[in-house]
């Protein structure tokens, strides 16, 4: 397959890429299928954008229609039947059942210009500048997001220094034994700490990138009253475990704690197409009329697919409870491959339809299944500080058939992956 046009003109930064050698045409649901028509059980999910499947025809149908009409597809933040009807979408089936009234930004188009405008947001709002992020964490590659950014290999490659924010251990950073909330507290309530109170804590209450580290509701509950004690403002990083991902529509319902400050994007339009969202409490809303900017906020087309979505799977629990069943059914099969080989240690992470399986005697381990899948026709992305964890993102309609041939695939490549290590 001739992939030299791509490493002839396309800037070195490209990534998947190199994972994934193929030139892909088409996408149906949870199957991608290259130009030679090879298929390929898809568990990568365009890193969690496609939460719906490639080309949901519910959402394609609503899409095409809208196009056919001859309706506005750019509007930047004026007005428009879309973006009413998402708003509308938004309030009756997410917000107002689930008790929250927040106000909403569109930032567009992708989830670090959400992160970046809520970073505003909270130091505008305290007049603090520092921020808390945690070790692991993954916020986006812009400036103020690759500041709360954890890993080195993205850090890097800013160019400046990188200022105002300061990190703390998540949960589970040192092991069982240390109360990380509780070193926080100690750090702020020390005036000899070197911590200046800060403007905001962000978190993922999932930690996708940095290799499916799950926070548990008993630490988020506690994260939320420290930061409620000390005047500090919460924000969740939604983008990649929200919408579903983690079984609930937001990662933080089954904790039972309310954000100051919530980003989405990725999935949240459905489709794939570009769209982020700051959901904020009515007091944080403090902007000064077009204070915060951005050409492609108004993506109507995503508005769209979103309220779409929202209408289909979110007005009632039919999808909560099937992706609940579904993360049973994978929980088993991936404990059962620990159990196989004992020597790689194997730990199954993870919550709702987010999985890592991360092997601390064989940290390669993951590199070397994922591009076995691959040649089995599965693709599979891996995370962590070192690409150490296999992370997957089935679809969260995928049917029971495709998930089960993606985990079967899987379990031969690790066959084949511990015969050669």
């Amino acid at each position: 397959m001739d992939l030299d046009i791509f490493s002839d003109i396309e800037s070195e930064v490209r990534g998947y890429i190199r994972s994934f050698p193929v030139i892909f045409d088409r996408a149906i649901g949870s199957i991608m299928i290259d130009q030679d028509g090879t298929e390929y059980i898809d568990f990568f999910s365009g890193a969690g954008a496609l939460n719906y499947g490639h080309n949901n025809p519910i959402m394609k149908t609503a899409l095409i229609e809208y196009i056919e009409n001859d309706s506005i597809s750019h509007s930047l933040d004026m007005a428009t039947v879309a973006k009413k009807r998402f708003l509308e979408t938004m309030k009756r089936v997410i917000l107002e059942p689930r008790g929250l009234d927040y106000k909403l930004q569109f930032t567009g188009p992708t989830g670090t210009n959400a992160v970046e405008a809520a970073l505003k947001i909270a130091r505008l709002s305290t007049g603090r500048s520092t921020v808390v992020a945690f070790t692991r964490a993954f916020h986006g590659v812009s400036g103020g997001s690759l500041a709360a950014t954890a890993n080195q290999h993205f850090r890097q490659a800013a160019g400046y220094t990188l200022d105002n924010v300061v990190f703390m251990p998540f949960e589970g950073y040192f092991g069982p034994e240390l109360d990380t909330i509780a070193y926080l507290e100690q750090m702020l309530s020390d005036q000899s700490s070197g911590l200046e109170l800060p403007a905001a804590v962000i978190l993922e209450t999932i930690q996708a990138e940095g290799g499916v580290n799950v926070a548990s509701s008993t630490w988020l509950r506690a994260l939320r009253e420290l930061c409620t004690r000390h005047g500090i403002l919460l924000i969740v990083d939604d983008i990649q475990a929200g919408a579903g991902r983690s079984g609930e529509f937001f990662s933080f319902e089954a904790s039972g704690i309310v954000p100051d400050i919530v980003t989405l994007s990725k999935s949240l339009s459905g489709y794939g197409l570009p769209m982020s969202l700051v959901l904020m409490k009515r007091d944080l809303d403090i902007w000064k009329p077009g204070a915060h900017s951005g050409t492609f906020r108004g993506n109507n087309m995503a508005f769209v697919c979103a309220t779409t979505a929202l209408e289909t799977y979110w007005a009632d629990d039919a999808l909560t409870t099937d992706v609940h069943r579904k993360e049973a059914h994978v929980r088993e099969r991936l404990e059962a491959i620990a159990a196989k080989y004992p020597q790689a240690e194997l730990e199954v992470r993870g919550r709702g339809f987010i999985f890592g399986f991360a092997s601390t005697a064989m940290p390669e381990l993951a590199r070397t299944v994922s591009k076995e899948a691959f040649s089995r026709g599965l693709i599979v992305e891996t995370a962590g500080p070192s690409d150490e964890v296999l992370k997957m993102l089935p679809a969260l309609i995928i049917d029971d058939a495709t998930l089960t041939r993606g985990l079967d695939i899987l379990a031969a490549s690790f066959d084949a992956a511990i015969a050669k290590s």
